[in-house]
């Protein structure tokens, strides 16, 4: 029996034509919906708000019409030999081309040519989002800090010194200094550049600087940008996300004047002076709660072996720094957002929240970095909501 008569005879060749336009249209349905997904979420890659971001964004639309072409020209070709070279009931067996000298040349040729033209415009890309801002261009430095699983911000030029949301003004060269205190970390913020890895600092000869990675770009609309951990460093690796704030030039200097010399009333620090001429009434319930919290966190607790408070006493350097914590969206490194309640629930069991994260619970030990752990710190009901209270109270205004 020849193969056609075997092929006709077959009961199971209805089945897979089925399956396969089943399974087609199921891809179909698939990228459809994949493609819906990212409609609301601000991560988004398409929407470039600075120079770096734009070099990437024209590779990337490039690319994609071009690759558009060839996929046209594919399937043209394609839907031709299907139907001209289509099976026709008592036809003439068709020409075999294996081991065609032309056609293997130009499959072969063909994909290396489209190879090397995406290349050159990518490696000019690479080249373009390596380069330096101009000397005279004097762009805000900011060291950025990879800790599992927070983001530190360093402000050199002012002193500043924060956490989890990066403040930039509108319109002015930015060059980010990245480096990791613990394990490779890679940030990343979409809409305003690609990908850069943040290492840990490696030993250098005598008389060499230390080798960082570095951002260079300039934002030029203000707003917030959401960005993230791109290289996998451990339990917490997806929650380790990153809020950048773009804000004209005289918000930024209020920013910063507020993190530098925040006005605390003379509830939360009794040594700021505002107790002087202050009103003699008695405290309001929220103050006195306010009062203990302050108490708590650095009388009664260890919190300040980690975290540092501007214009207080509190001066640790482990974990984030707490000055104007209350002003902020987020907590958890935009995993909680910044509220009374989130504040307790964080405190109180962090490793719910982030597991891995090297901060203690009121009950639970936590795990630190090169070994050893924090003890729980035994934080009752009461002093949780009161530490709460302290933290949200602490505006800088």
């Amino acid at each position: 029996m020849s193969y056609r008569r075997r092929r006709a005879a077959s009961p199971s060749a209805g089945a897979v034509r089925t399956i396969s336009w089943t399974h087609l249209l199921l891809v179909i349905l698939g990228a459809l919906l994949l493609g819906a997904c990212g409609g609301e979420y601000p991560q988004s890659t398409i929407s470039p708000q600075t120079d770096f971001a734009d070099v990437i964004h024209s590779l990337y639309v490039s690319i994609f019409w071009w690759t558009m072409v060839i996929l046209a020209v594919v399937w043209l070709l394609l839907a031709f030999i299907l139907f001209r070279f289509r099976e026709r009931p008592g036809g003439p067996e068709p020409e075999q081309t294996h081991g065609h000298l032309g056609l293997e040349v130009g499959w072969t040729v063909g994909p290396a040519l489209i190879v090397v033209a995406i290349a050159i415009p990518t490696i000019q890309a690479v080249f373009a989002t390596q380069r330096d801002h101009p000397p005279e261009a004097e762009p805000v430095v900011v060291e950025v800090v990879g800790h599992r699983f927070w983001w530190e911000f360093r402000y050199p030029e002012s002193g500043v010194v924060t956490a989890n949301e990066l403040h930039l003004p509108v319109g002015r060269p930015v060059s980010l200094q990245l480096r990791s205190a613990d394990v490779i970390h890679s940030f990343w913020v979409p809409q305003l550049g690609g990908k850069r890895d943040v290492n840990p600092v490696v030993a250098t000869p005598e008389g060499e600087d230390p080798r960082y990675t570095w951002l260079h770009f300039t934002p030029r609309t203000a707003g917030t940008y959401m960005g993230q951990c791109a290289e996998f460093c451990g339990a917490s690796h997806s929650l380790m996300g990153v809020r950048v704030v773009v804000e004209p030039a005289e918000d930024f200097r209020a920013w910063q004047e507020g993190w530098l010399e925040p006005e605390y009333s003379a509830v939360q620090w009794p040594g700021s002076g505002a107790e002087q001429g202050a009103d003699t009434a008695a405290p309001s319930p929220e103050e006195q709660l306010v009062a203990r919290g302050r108490r708590v966190f650095h009388e009664e607790s260890y919190c300040v072996l980690c975290h540092a408070i501007n214009g207080t006493s509190a001066a640790g350097n482990i974990g984030p720094n707490l000055t104007n914590m209350g002003s902020r969206s987020t907590i958890a490194a935009g995993m909680l957002e910044n509220t009374r309640e989130n504040l307790v629930r964080w405190i109180r069991d962090p490793a719910s929240v982030k597991p891995g994260v090297e901060m203690p619970g009121s009950e639970a030990p936590a795990t630190r970095t090169g070994g050893g752990e924090w003890q729980a710190t035994g934080l009752d009901e009461e002093q949780l909501e009161a530490v709460a209270a302290y933290l949200s109270s602490l505006t800088g205004q």
